[in-house]
């Protein structure tokens, strides 16, 4: 293995689960098409995955061989790398308060930042664009309950506001009222009509 592939594997290896590289990380070792033909070349060998264009990861080596990182380490590395914020989709939202049973067979986040598909292994990680008002309140459960009622639709959102209602703490539930003005006009005349019959 030449020195440059020594250098950007140890690299890779010192990073916790779902740790990024990027080819930029190595300009001063060598030219970035040298960089380039190396992290590809790594990538060809399973040394490392390349997740999108000038994004690797290396395989987390677990009790039973090595395997793609986790998700949810992925999407902190890209969090904690770009300033990005980047959360579950409705539908995954909706599953995890209990709003339906249906579990999501893709992996979907929104995000502030470009949307892409990223790839582990043989899963694939949809992040898409969200609206500012998806992302508003981040992981925290009033964020979860938006983007729910958001992939509801109008229809099912008002039965399922007034049974989050009892589970939300009182500081939830007001972040949600809170984020009226910045929600669509459905969805905040569903919250505005919660808070009627509340």
């Amino acid at each position: 293995m030449s020195r440059l592939a020594e250098h950007i594997v140890s690299a890779a290896q010192a990073m916790p689960e779902g740790g990024l590289l990027s080819p930029k990380e190595f300009l001063h070792l060598g030219s970035r098409a040298a960089i380039d033909k190396t992290l590809s070349r790594l990538a060809q060998e399973g040394r490392l995955l390349r997740v999108s264009r000038g994004a690797y990861v290396a395989p987390h080596r677990g009790r039973f061989g090595p395997r793609p990182p986790s998700t949810e380490s992925l999407v902190q590395a890209i969090e904690a790398r770009s300033g990005e914020i980047v959360v579950a989709h409705g539908a995954a939202e909706a599953n995890v308060l209990g709003l339906t049973t249906q579990v999501p067979t893709r992996e979907v986040f929104l995000t502030s930042g470009a949307s892409r598909t990223l790839h582990l292994g043989g899963r694939r990680v949809e992040l898409k664009h969200g609206n500012r008002w998806q992302l508003l309140l981040g992981k925290r459960p009033a964020g979860k309950v938006i983007r729910a009622l958001s992939w509801l639709g109008p229809e099912a959102a008002p039965a399922a506001l007034k049974q989050l209602r009892s589970k939300l703490s009182e500081s939830e539930w007001e972040a949600v009222l809170g984020a009226r003005a910045a929600l669509p006009s459905w969805m905040a005349k569903v919250v505005s009509e919660a808070i009627a019959h509340g």
